[in-house]
């Protein structure tokens, strides 16, 4: 008779695609993560300034000194980041939305980059107690009537 002999060092070619799929697998895992990785770095390099620095200023402005109805103002970005963005430029103005207090500060950036003109706004809430309130409000609701 005849006996089948099993060698024990070696493997099968069914073991070695089915270990090489699983080695791909997790490969391609990997290399997704990385990129995904890098990617996400790449987004967190600014290379526009946003309009969130002016408003945080805007912010510790209107904690310290008083905000008025249509006040407005310009800048370039020297102060909060020397060299860093020479080519841009922000300016604010602050609308009163309610008699007490509440101003509406609409921010936009200025610049150029790669050769072509981009602009970038926020328009932001603040609250001052202590600034000038006129009677009503600067901005008028949908009905009409200015805010109480």
């Amino acid at each position: 008779m005849r006996s089948s002999r099993i060698s024990a060092g070696a493997f099968t070619l069914l073991e070695v695609m089915i270990a090489m799929a699983i080695f791909f697998v997790a490969m391609f895992s990997i290399l997704q993560l990385m990129s995904r990785g890098l990617g996400m770095a790449r987004a967190l390099q600014q290379d526009f300034p946003s309009p969130g620095m002016i408003a945080a200023e805007l912010y510790q402005l209107s904690q310290t000194n008083r905000l008025e109805d249509g006040g407005s103002d310009t800048g370039d970005f020297e102060f909060l980041a020397p060299d860093v963005y020479p080519d841009f430029t922000w300016s604010y103005k602050t609308y009163q939305v309610a008699s007490n207090g509440l101003f509406q500060a609409d921010i936009v950036v200025e610049g150029i980059r790669n050769g072509a003109p981009v602009e970038r706004s926020i328009s932001i809430f603040l609250y001052s107690p202590q600034s000038v309130v006129r009677g009503g409000g600067g901005l008028p609701n949908p009905g009409g009537q200015p805010f109480q």
